[in-house]
C-alpha cells in the first residue's frame, strides 16, 4: 500500500529511495519483496549491496534466532566474545588463508563511512603526511572525511563546509577511451613543481558503482599499485559495495591480481543487513595506540554471528563465484541485446560480476524507466553523476529465472519510454 501523508510528513526531506518506491514494505525472502498489501516485487537493489545473500536467508536467520534465544551478547564494543573470535579465525580461514592475504582486523563502527574513515586516518598515521588523492566520480561515504574524497557535487555540498586534504584525479577511462589517465598522475607525482604534494595515500574502487557502474580495467589497476609501491603511498581499496562477491571474487581486487595496503568493508560482510564494517591494512601499518580510534558500535554480536556462518555458507568453495560470473555475463548479454535493440538511443553497458549499468547518454529518460519498472513489479536504482544509469544490483544468490524475470522488466520499460519519447 502506498504510505499515508502523515507518514512521510513525519521524516526529514532526507529521505531518498522512499520516494522512488512510494509504498511500505513489509517482509521480504529471498529476492522478493511483499508490500504491506501482499503486492510482491522482484529485488534489483539488495539494500545498496548490503544483502549479496538476498533477504531473509533461512540459515542466517536461524543462527540469528538462536544468538538472541541464548543470550549471547548483542552489544559488546572491542569486548572479546566467542561470537568475535569465531568470525575472525573464520574469515582468516576463509577468505584470507585461500587469497595468500595477511591483513590485520579492525572493526570501527557500523557503516562503510565509518571503515573509510578509518583508513583515510590510517594511511595518514603512518606516513605522517596529510593529502589523498582520490578519483573522478568516487563514492566514499557520507562523513566529513570520506566525503573529502568524494566527487558527487550534490552529496559534497551537503557538508556545510568547505572539504579539505583530497586530490582529484582522473578515474581509468574519464578522459576518453584510449587515454591512460595515470600518465597524469604519475606525471604529477614525479614533478616537484606540479603542485600535488606527496600523498598520504590513495583511495580507489575497482568498479565505481554510485558513480555509474565506471569499471578500472585490470591494467590500470596493476600500474596504479606499482606507482603507490613505487612511490611508498598505500593503497587503499573501498570495498564496500562491490566486495563479498559482488563482482565474483570475494574481493573485487582480485581479478587483477593486485594486493591493497588498506581494504575496506561494509555493507554485506554481515551477510544478514546487520550493520557491520572493517578496515584490513598489512599488520605493520598497525600502529595505533590502545583506544586511539574507538567507537561505541565496534562489536555487534548478531552481525559477528551472521557473517561468520555467511562465510561458511557461501565461500568454503567457488561455487558462489563462478554462479556470479556465469549470472553476470548473462545479464551482460542481456543488456548488450536491449541496447542494440534502441541504436538511435546510443546505450552502453557497464559492469562486472552483478553489478551491471545500462547508460543512457539523455538522463532524463531514466527516472521514467525506473519508474516503469517499479510499475511492473521491479525495484531498481539508478546511478552515475546525473543519474543516467540504470544499477542493476541483484543478490548474488538470485535465481536464473528472477534475473531474466527481471531484466524481461528493464526491456519492456525502456521500449515503453523510449518509445513514447520519439513519439
Amino acid at each position: 500500500m502506498n504510505v499515508d501523508v502523515s507518514t512521510a510528513a513525519l521524516e526529514s526531506n532526507v529521505r531518498g529511495y522512499s520516494r522512488s518506491w512510494p509504498i511500505e514494505f513489509e517482509r521480504g525472502v529471498g529476492s522478493t519483496l511483499v508490500a504491506s498489501d501482499g503486492t510482491e516485487y522482484l529485488d534489483f537493489f539488495a539494500g545498496a549491496g548490503a544483502l549479496n545473500y538476498g533477504h531473509n536467508d533461512p540459515r542466517l536467520k536461524q543462527v540469528l534466532v538462536d544468538h538472541l534465544a541464548n543470550d549471547r551478547l548483542v552489544h559488546t564494543l572491542d569486548t572479546f566474545t566467542t561470537a568475535r573470535t569465531d568470525f575472525i579465525h573464520t574469515f582468516k580461514r576463509l577468505v584470507l588463508e585461500p587469497r595468500g592475504l595477511d591483513y590485520t582486523l579492525m572493526f570501527p563502527g557500523p557503516a562503510g563511512t565509518t571503515a573509510t574513515e578509518a583508513a583515510l586516518k590510517l594511511a595518514r598515521k603512518v606516513t605522517g603526511r596529510t593529502n589523498i588523492v582520490c578519483f573522478t566520480d568516487a563514492f566514499h561515504g557520507m562523513t566529513l572525511g570520506a566525503l573529502a574524497v568524494t566527487g558527487n557535487a550534490k552529496k559534497r555540498g551537503g557538508a556545510g563546509i568547505p572539504l579539505a586534504g583530497g586530490t582529484v584525479m582522473p578515474f581509468d577511462g574519464y578522459l576518453g577511451p584510449g587515454v591512460d589517465t595515470l600518465d597524469y598522475f604519475e606525471s604529477s607525482l614525479r614533478d616537484s613543481s606540479s603542485g600535488l604534494d606527496l600523498p598520504a595515500g590513495v583511495i580507489v574502487e575497482t568498479v565505481q558503482a554510485e558513480g555509474g557502474v565506471n569499471v578500472a580495467s585490470v591494467a590500470w589497476l596493476q600500474r596504479l599499485r606499482a606507482l603507490c609501491t613505487e612511490f611508498e603511498l598505500p593503497l587503499i581499496v573501498d570495498d564496500v559495495q562491490m566486495g563479498c562477491g559482488r563482482t565474483g571474487g570475494f574481493f573485487s581486487f582480485e581479478e587483477a591480481g593486485i594486493v591493497p595496503d588498506i581494504v575496506v568493508l561494509s555493507k554485506s560482510i554481515s551477510g544478514f543487513g546487520i550493520p557491520m564494517s572493517l578496515t584490513m591494512f598489512h599488520p605493520h601499518y598497525d600502529v595505533w595506540q590502545p583506544g586511539e580510534h574507538n567507537g561505541t558500535f565496534r562489536g555487534i554480536g548478531l552481525g559477528f554471528a551472521t557473517a561468520a556462518e555467511a562465510l561458511r555458507l557461501f565461500w568454503t568453495d567457488d561455487a558462489l563465484e563462478r554462479e556470479v560470473r556465469r549470472k553476470g555475463e548473462h545479464a551482460d548479454e542481456r543488456l548488450r541485446a536491449i541496447a542494440a535493440s534502441h541504436p538511435a538511443a546510443g546505450l552502453e553497458t557497464r559492469g562486472r560480476g552483478l553489478a551491471r549499468g545500462l547508460v543512457f547518454p539523455d538522463p532524463a529518460v531514466v527516472e521514467h524507466i525506473t519508474a516503469a519498472c517499479f510499475g511492473d513489479g521491479l525495484v531498481i536504482e539508478t546511478a552515475g553523476a546525473d543519474d543516467e544509469v540504470v544499477k542493476l544490483l541483484p543478490a548474488l544468490t538470485i535465481a536464473d529465472e528472477e534475473l531474466d524475470r527481471g531484466i524481461d522488466i528493464i526491456e519492456r520499460a525502456t521500449a515503453k519510454v523510449l518509445g513514447d519519447a520519439s513519439a
